[in-house]
């Protein structure tokens, strides 16, 4: 999915100027990195708030199109009003074709209804990452990286090591083979056993050990 924002630059600084531009629904941004300079921007506040709500659009190269000048830029942060749906300020980094980039990506967990540890016995998928830092050129950035959970069985986990990569993509971490999901026996409450002795007692059975 390609997104693109359209951009104005500013020169007034602070919280003053950062409450006038938040009444004109404009957002106070910020794009860096790179050999230029860092460069103070604004958006439309509700172009970047339908943005921010897609998944795809912390995960993808962003065309800033700033005063009509292209610039392709990663979103690196994002500040949101606590209770609102009001964005406060967004912080972008210029990326170059060239030059490999480091972004966070989330992981799409698929066939988890058919798994055997799911369908036959009774299991649940337990993820243990949601997503993964990834290491590419820009234009090899995935949106996301799908986990196929279709041959797990019960007790059985999926490591770091067995994920699958788009070409030209690989993971950045500590070398650790991390585990990403397993599909785990589901956990017994005491409300839930209480309710298996009473289910028990009324077939005239003994209640099973706990």
């Amino acid at each position: 999915m390609k997104f693109q924002l359209e951009a104005r630059k500013r020169t007034l600084q602070g919280s003053g100027a950062s409450r006038r531009l938040r009444r004109a629904h404009r957002v106070p941004a910020i794009v860096y990195g790179g050999t230029a300079a860092p460069l103070l921007i604004e958006l439309d506040h509700n172009e970047i708030l339908l943005s921010l709500r897609k998944e795809a659009f912390g995960s993808s190269v962003i065309t800033l199109m700033i005063d009509g000048a292209r610039q392709d830029a990663i979103l690196r942060d994002s500040q949101m009003h606590p209770w609102k749906p009001l964005v406060l300020h967004c912080d972008f980094l210029r990326v170059d074709a060239t030059h490999a980039i480091h972004q966070t990506i989330p992981l799409h967990f698929v066939n988890g209804d058919i798994a055997p540890g799911v369908k036959l016995a009774a299991g649940v998928v337990a993820p243990v990452l949601n997503d993964i830092e990834v290491s590419c050129l820009p234009q090899d950035l995935p949106a996301f990286i799908e986990v196929d959970l279709k041959d797990l069985e019960l007790g059985d986990s999926i490591h770091l090591s067995q994920l699958v990569f788009p070409a030209n993509v690989t993971p950045v971490g500590s070398g650790d083979d991390l585990v990403v999901v397993s599909v785990q026996a589901p956990k017994v409450t005491a409300a839930d056993a209480a309710e298996d002795a009473e289910d028990a007692a009324a077939a005239g059975e003994e209640p099973a050990a706990g």
